[in-house]
């Protein structure tokens, strides 16, 4: 299931690519698992989780001008742009889904690893 939903989110933010083409979605981290991990692969997994984090904030600053640009041309009247606009605006969301994504799956993870550790 975890292949699945990534792929989805890989395939959202992958579309992005022809609307900032200098923008780049981070790649989600692999997540430990948390009936097995041990203390370290945890803090490794979260280090990654944060590592991702930032880098989604990066690419969705970069998304933002070219999110604004089709703003202003569906604004404006321009042919083609309502459609621009909302194919930026989905890859804006996307990143953010991405990053909701990523943060539910790793609390996940970490109850699992509570569960199987009890202190």
């Amino acid at each position: 299931m975890k292949a699945i939903k990534y792929t989805a989110l890989a395939l959202a933010l992958g579309s992005s690519s022809a609307l900032a083409a200098d923008c780049e979605a981070p790649a989600q981290p692999e997540m430990p698992d948390g009936s097995t991990a041990t203390m370290e692969q945890m803090l490794a997994g979260q280090k990654a989780v944060k590592a991702f984090q930032v880098a989604n904030l990066e690419y969705m600053k970069c998304l933002e001008p070219a999110l604004t640009a089709a703003e202003a041309a569906a604004k404006a009247g321009e042919e083609g742009a309502i459609e621009k606009y909302q194919a930026a605006q989905d890859s804006y969301n996307a990143a953010v889904s991405a990053e909701e994504a990523v943060a539910g799956e790793f609390n996940t993870e970490i109850r699992e690893y509570k569960a199987a550790n009890p202190s």
